[in-house]
């Protein structure tokens, strides 16, 4: 079995927080629509490659190398990802 690393690509991201959702309302549109989960906090659901996914507070949401958009957890996207400057 052979290994592979992942290429390094620069992608857009924000994170979907109380203080950024209109930003991040404005950054996916139109390709998205607000909503709310069951305890009335904003959740945002994306229209991605896959389907529809929703995003919570906290998540952030990337916009991939062909122009997609999708949500991603924060314990996995500091995982993944590292701020260029």
């Amino acid at each position: 079995m052979d290994k592979y690393r992942k290429k390094p690509v620069v992608i857009e991201a924000v994170q979907f927080t109380n203080e950024t959702k209109d930003m991040v309302f404005c950054f996916v549109k139109p390709h998205c629509f607000a909503s709310r989960d069951d305890n009335n906090q904003p959740t945002l659901v994306v229209e991605t490659l896959e389907g529809e996914m929703t995003a919570s507070l906290g998540d952030w949401i990337i916009k991939g190398v062909q122009g997609e958009f999708y949500p991603i957890k924060d314990d996995i996207f500091k995982m993944t990802y590292e701020k260029v400057d």
